[in-house]
């Protein structure tokens, strides 16, 4: 599997990719791999405040039901109400049509503190050992 390195990654498998001040928010390919095909995702609606590393959302597959975690603290300003007609974008462009939430961060420093491609992959790797 490929980690895009234009994006920062948390340890639950969520990414996120700081753009203008904004961080574009979706789960990894290695997650929709694990997940399997996503029939349903619940998002929070704009406006309102995530705390890093808290739920967010929810992501229903045909596998299982996975809480969403945001990678870091901030305010909703865009959902993806794309995924509500077609769910499947998580699975085909994880990192691009498929992804979840915009947020402008409470503390933009922060996204530095997220994994690296490189860190994420060795995760992977280390969860598979």
């Amino acid at each position: 599997m490929v980690y895009p390195d234009d994006v920062r990654y948390t340890a639950e498998h969520e990414w996120a990719r700081l753009e203008g001040g904004v961080v574009t928010v979706g789960i990894t390919s290695y997650a929709t791999d694990q997940l399997g095909d996503v029939v349903f995702v619940e998002l929070p609606e704009v406006g309102r405040k995530v705390e890093a590393a808290k739920t967010f959302g929810v992501v229903e597959a045909v596998k299982t039901v996975s809480d969403l975690f945001a990678p870091l603290g901030g305010e909703v300003v865009e959902v993806n109400t794309a995924l509500a007609d077609n769910p499947a974008l998580v699975n085909q462009e994880p990192f691009g049509e498929g992804w979840m939430i915009r947020l402008r961060p409470t503390v933009p420093a922060d996204y530095q503190k997220l994994l690296s491609s490189v860190d994420y992959e060795r995760l992977v790797e280390a969860q598979h050992a």
